[in-house]
């Protein structure tokens, strides 16, 4: 029996485990069932059964093909001969979910016109909402009629149908809902709670963009002609909405409408007393006078035996105590019993908020309670109670003894790396913060490292014990620990913990005959990053006494940074030749751009240039000039998936994808008036390795206008032999369309023979993850050269001018402020404008280019810098498309 026990409870849980019942389902077999929707005797079980197996694979993200979307849209129309209710419900979401296109929409029309006036009211309901769903302007301008009428109705579910249909109408056809004012404004006087809500919702959009009209709609409702509770809601937010707007603009000081919110605190509705008291609460400028009320409210709700109550109140009462910590303090007693919640939430709000009102006196009752609380809540939980303690010890650093052993109580116990990062982080802060918390606080971290699963907070504690612990009053007793970590650790943390051990020794004198002992036993590591900096840092602390004289100090050097870049450093390591000599580090150029050593380098494998992708007579001229715009035009228009896309605007000069690893891949953004092209330049240098079917993944992170329309992989890509593989978006047409891209090489490995050159038949797939690839909107500009800007200014048409004035900041001068905006638009300086005099405090720099569909722009910067180095800009654009004058303006708005 005993053996016979455990499988049963296994068997129990297995039967507790919810499945879908339709996981697993194929779309050619659901496809398949389908047809029954064709059957002359309709089995309305069995449809509706097909159809919610075809809304789940649509919901799976699942993708039909046209054909196959066509065939079921078919399919589906055939069910409006059943008079089934159910089935007919299913059907309407069917047709939704497909989004029939123009053509087929013409089939369902007029049996959804059917319904709109049946008698059913089900029927009316949901029509309305598929027609609308699917309509388009034409069509909605012949049932326009159906839907005022329905605006009004009797039946509530109708009525709300109808308005609901105009909130998202209002987005595609605004000019045909707005003339619906004034039944939408009848709709707002409905008894029935739910069309209250939906028609002032409604009301609000079409009005939302006249300040004044939103203005006189509050003012009329606010009156007491809403109901409903959830029109209320809304009224509150809408109230907050024109008191913001109207605040700046009022001199008396008097808050408008306050009263109103106010009067909604006495609401029989808790939803409507929450939304009022939020508000209130979140005022511009409220005083302690206009909070009370507010707070009084939220208190009431501490006590409530409904969690989703208490959980408002205390939310909303943190939030005040962020910034009037002492409005809050009357709700203390209330949120301490809260503590003891069960629910999780409510519990680490009010704790998080207890700790941010507290008084100093009340600390170590305070942190009594929580002790118990901390095991029982999740890490993200835990996370947040710790920044709240963080914040309170800076608050109170008088208490810091309490608060930091807290916080290393904690830090020993079970936990996530997010969460023990965060207890790290908040102690290493208290140590740089509170002088007196610096001895307890590193004690309380080494005792931490000893047990610590993580590397990154080893090292990172490490690192901090290297630059605090020497300074402190008995730096002797940290070196066992960090030797500790050097014997028992892995790689990473032993080279931390070499590096701690040299600060020590170039610091504290009377230590470093044992530190040298110490890194001697470390050039025997198996790890070769340990021995290098333990040999590197041996000479360093050994030789600091000798070199005194040429200016060689060890704590400088252990503590310092290279005086060099490290793209020089890494140039003059490449260039130098093993002799007597030996290499001196002072050789190495300083400026940033001297790289005199690149011609130098050892050889070895050519390796292909960025402009291998481009034909012969590309490389004749940057990859600017014109001909290699042509060389480009000709190599895509070669491509018959490109063919099609028109006449190629601009080409970007490569961006490098890899670094340098064993596949080197950059890519050539091409720009078309409704496409954009990632020509990925892909070179293989790795000569036992034949890659096949290479093929670029480009997936979209940011920029939901970009559709992926042609991916061309590379056959072959055999060693050192470049190859090309495109990806081609859809975008808007003429239009600066933004996104990012997340780019990934697939492919077929194949081993090759070094020494005969064959080929294994069978490969392996694999994968290599790119860099990051972002279209911005210098792209769409294409830079040209103006000679008398004067005159290109006046040709253009003034009624396509935009002017407007821009803050930039804090600038360290006036140049770097013009060389950022030049940069962000991507246009052509013109007439030596970029170039700003030395000390200038205003400055004129024009500009010209053409806009994607060689459209012209011009623009004239006006800059001036004050002397706390504030840089304002007057911004002038003239273009041939009013579309692009306010591009310009917008892509600055958005930099």
């Amino acid at each position: 029996m005993a053996l016979v026990q455990p499988m049963k409870k296994e068997d129990d849980r297995d039967d507790e485990e919810e499945y879908s019942p339709y996981l697993g389902i194929e779309k050619g077999a659901v496809l398949q069932e389908a047809r029954v929707f064709n059957d002359p005797q309709l089995d309305a079980r069995r449809c509706a059964q097909v159809i919610t197996k075809l809304l789940y694979l649509l919901n799976q993200g699942e993708v039909f093909t046209k054909v196959e979307a066509t065939e079921v849209f078919f399919s589906v129309t055939k069910l409006f001969q059943s008079k089934d209710v159910s089935l007919r419900r299913m059907v309407y979401l069917m047709i939704k979910e497909l989004s029939p296109s123009a053509d087929e929409v013409i089939i369902v029309t007029s049996s959804l016109m059917k319904d709109m006036n049946s008698k059913t009211d089900l029927y009316r309901a949901n029509a309305i909402r598929v027609l609308c769903r699917i309509t388009d302007g034409f069509l909605l301008g012949q049932i326009e009629r159906y839907i005022k009428q329905a605006l009004v109705d009797k039946n509530v579910v109708v009525a709300s149908a109808a308005l609901v249909s105009g909130i998202h109408l209002l987005q595609s056809n605004p000019d045909i809902v707005k003339r619906w004012s004034n039944e939408v404004q009848e709709a707002v006087q409905s008894r029935a709670a739910l069309v209250q809500f939906h028609a002032l919702a409604l009301l609000h959009q079409i009005r939302q963009n006249d300040r004044l009209a939103v203005n006189k709609l509050v003012t009329s409702l606010t009156r007491g002609s809403i109901r409903s509770p959830l029109a209320q809601c809304l009224l509150v937010r809408y109230t907050s909405q024109v008191i913001r707007e109207t605040a700046s603009n009022n001199q008396t000081g008097d808050r408008p409408f306050y009263d109103y919110l106010e009067g909604c605190l006495r609401h029989k509705n808790d939803m409507v007393i929450l939304e009022a008291a939020r508000a209130i609460t979140e005022l511009n400028g409220v005083t302690t006078r206009e909070l009370t009320p507010a707070i009084t409210v939220l208190q009431l709700f501490l006590s409530s035996s409904k969690p989703v109550l208490r959980f408002a109140a205390v939310r909303t009462l943190n939030k005040v105590a962020m910034t009037h910590p002492l409005a809050v303090t009357n709700c203390n007693i209330d949120m301490e019993s809260l503590i003891s919640d069960q629910n999780r939430s409510i519990a680490t709000l009010a704790i998080t908020t207890l700790l941010k009102t507290s008084n100093e006196s009340s600390v170590d009752r305070l942190m009594k309670q929580i002790t118990n609380f901390m095991s029982d809540i999740a890490d993200e939980f835990k996370i947040v109670v710790v920044e709240a303690i963080r914040s309170l010890c800076l608050k109170f650093p008088l208490k810091y003894r309490t608060l930091m052993n807290f916080l290393s109580n904690i830090l020993r116990e079970e936990g996530g790396f997010e969460y023990k990062t965060a207890i790290v982080d908040s102690i290493l802060i208290l140590i740089r913060d509170i002088p007196d918390a610096k001895e307890s606080g590193l004690s309380h971290l080494c005792e931490f490292i000893e047990d610590c699963e993580f590397s990154y907070l080893s090292s990172q504690i490490l690192h901090f014990l290297g630059n605090e612990g020497p300074k402190t009053l008995d730096p002797s007793k940290y070196i066992r620990y960090i030797h500790t970590r050097v014997i028992l650790e892995n790689a990473t943390v032993r080279a931390s913990a070499v590096s701690a051990l040299a600060k020590f020794g170039a610091l504290v004198e009377p230590l470093k005959p044992r530190i040298l002992v110490l890194l001697r036993r470390c050039l025997y590591d198996n790890d070769d990053e340990v021995r290098d900096r333990a040999t590197l840092y041996l000479n360093a602390l050994e030789s600091g006494s000798q070199l005194e004289d040429g200016g060689f100090r060890a704590d400088k050097f252990v503590f310092g940074t290279l005086d060099v870049p490290l793209a020089n450093l890494e140039a003059s390591l490449q260039a130098y030749e093993s002799s007597e000599t030996p290499f001196d580090i002072r050789s190495v150029p300083k400026d940033v751009k001297s790289q005199p050593y690149s011609e130098k380098k050892a050889p070895g494998p050519k390796k292909p240039s960025k402009d291998a992708a481009l034909p012969a007579a590309a490389n004749e001229k940057s990859l600017h000039g014109a001909k290699s715009v042509d060389a480009y035009e000709k190599l895509l228009s070669s491509i018959p998936e490109f063919s099609t896309f028109g006449k190629l605007f601009k080409s970007s000069a490569p961006v490098e994808l890899t670094e340098e690893t064993e596949y080197e891949v950059n890519v050539v953004k091409h720009i078309y008036p409704g496409h954009v092209v990632f020509q990925y330049n892909c070179t293989n240098t790795i000569p036992e390795q034949l890659l096949q079917n290479v093929n670029i993944l480009a997936e979209i992170l940011e920029g939901d206008e970009f559709s992926e329309v042609v991916s061309k992989p590379l056959p072959s890509l055999p060693y050192n032999s470049p190859g090309q593989a495109f990806v081609a978006f859809e975008k808007p047409q003429g239009v600066y369309s933004i996104g990012k891209f997340a780019n990934t090489m697939r492919f077929l490995v194949k081993e090759v023979d070094k020494d005969t050159g064959e080929v294994e038949e069978e490969g392996v797939e694999d994968e290599y993850q790119l860099e990051d690839l972002e279209v911005v909107p210098s792209d769409y500009f294409l830079k040209q050269t103006v000679q008398n800007f004067r005159n290109a200014w006046e040709n253009l048409a003034p009624e396509f001018e935009r002017v407007d004035e821009y803050g930039l900041g804090v600038k360290d001068s006036l140049n770097e402020a013009v060389q950022a905006v030049i940069e962000i638009f991507g246009l052509q300086p013109c007439e030596g404008t970029e170039v700003v005099p030395s000390n200038a405090r205003s400055h004129t720099c024009l500009l010209a280019g053409k806009f994607v569909g060689d459209i012209s722009v011009l623009a004239r910067l006006s800059f001036g810098i004050d002397p706390q180095k504030q840089v304002a800009m007057k911004l002038a654009v003239r273009s041939e498309d009013q579309y692009v004058s306010d591009a310009i303006h917008e892509i600055l708005s958005g930099a």
